[in-house]
């Protein structure tokens, strides 16, 4: 069966499709700038060369359609058909409370993922925008939603709830909800099969780091805390995000800089993190590397500080699960940032960790980074998302 996995945003629309049985890679493609003047798709079937399609997309149902006519072209297309799509997979960020697992997309669904627009504002509707169009155009087509909340939603309550009247949790659902789910579920589950152990035997920290980066805590098969809250804003330094702070600043800079708490929410998201304590000059790690190493305080700044936020997470989480089996790095940043990940393990020695230059020095591919005798193995595991969402749509439908 082949399936097609939509991750839509505002503006844009990732795809790929995948032969859920060989889990091969048949093409893939982003849509950018839907909705917006020069709108355009890039379409790459596996093993043939990137093809640009530049084309007015005024909606995203256009832009579903430009995708359905690119598989399906007689000449560049990779299908005959629509019929060989037996399933779409769709990426949802916040499920709420209302989705512990992947689900079949229904009207009853659909309108409970409209209930967390509140919670998602930016990501919610254009995924359910993803949804709508690709119903409108594969009428009989079955539509699976992948929820990044989903595999966070077995934290307990004691590592889930704020401390604040309990009231908000009861009214609002007001919690921490995590994110990147999907990635930490993934590379979990890798980490199980390159050890050779039983997933539900293992204590497992996982680090996403990436724009957005997150840490994961998995005890025996569940996770049991994570960094992200109520919203992406929570946890790690990252790209543009603060993380974590005490909230008092936001009332202090208000009052301060005479700006609004929407104001300072958004210098929070988008000027925050290592872009931030860089001075403004990167969120790039590649250029922040650059600086560190050419003596510049802002890069080394900024350096410091988020493998420093990402060692206390791992010390945090190996404190509440009385230890830890492996540590895996994945993400843009955690597997092809050989530097960071010396950074990050250089503090790790009272776990016994040691470890070996050589694999460390490896960039984008599955690694172990740990010589053999270390305490914890630290593994180097890319992510891949879209193949977690094509699994999770396959077990819903075969």
């Amino acid at each position: 069966m082949n399936i097609l996995v939509i991750n839509c945003g505002s503006s844009s629309l990732k795809f790929q499709l995948i032969n859920a049985q060989s889990e091969e890679l048949i093409a893939k493609g982003l849509c950018e700038r839907i909705g917006i003047e020069g709108s355009q798709m890039t379409y790459t079937p596996t093993g043939k060369d990137k093809i640009q399609v530049t084309k007015p997309m005024p909606d995203h149902t256009a832009a579903v359609k430009l995708v359905l006519d690119a598989l399906t072209n007689k000449d560049t297309g990779v299908v005959e058909s629509l019929d060989e799509i037996g399933a779409v997979g769709h990426r949802i960020v916040h499920g709420g409370e209302n989705f512990a697992r992947s689900t079949l997309i229904t009207d009853e669904v659909i309108r409970a993922i409209e209930a967390c627009n509140d919670l998602a504002p930016l990501h919610n509707p254009a995924n359910l925008i993803g949804i709508n169009s690709c119903r409108e155009l594969m009428p009989h087509t079955p539509m699976v939603a992948v929820f990044d909340t989903a595999f966070h939603q077995t934290m307990p309550e004691e590592a889930y709830l704020y401390g604040i009247p309990y009231h908000y949790y009861a009214d609002y659902k007001v919690r921490r909800y995590g994110f990147h789910g999907t990635s930490h579920s993934y590379v979990s589950h890798q980490a199980a099969q390159m050890l050779g152990r039983n997933y539900e035997e293992l204590k497992m920290i996982i680090c996403h780091l990436g724009n957005g980066a997150s840490v994961s805590a998995i005890k025996n098969g569940k996770c049991v805390d994570t960094s992200m809250g109520l919203t992406p804003l929570e946890g790690l330094i990252m790209g543009t995000r603060s993380g974590d702070m005490d909230p008092a600043i936001v009332e202090f800079l208000c009052n301060k800089e005479g700006k609004s708490v929407h104001d300072i929410l958004n210098v929070l998201n988008k000027e925050s993190g290592v872009l931030g304590l860089s001075e403004g000059y990167s969120s790039d790690f590649r250029d922040l590397e650059k600086g560190y190493h050419a003596g510049e305080e802002p890069s080394i700044r900024a350096m410091k500080s988020f493998a420093y936020r990402v060692v206390k997470y791992i010390g945090a989480y190996a404190a509440a699960m009385n230890g830890v089996d492996v540590i895996c790095f994945t993400a843009g940043i955690g597997e092809n940032n050989p530097f960071i990940r010396k950074m990050i393990c250089s503090y790790l020695g009272y776990l016994g960790i040691s470890m070996n230059e050589e694999e460390n020095a490896k960039r984008g591919e599955e690694a172990v980074i740990s010589n053999p005798e270390s305490a914890v193995k630290v593994f180097v595991i890319p992510t891949n998302e879209e193949l977690a969402i094509a699994r999770e749509t396959l077990e819903l439908v075969k």
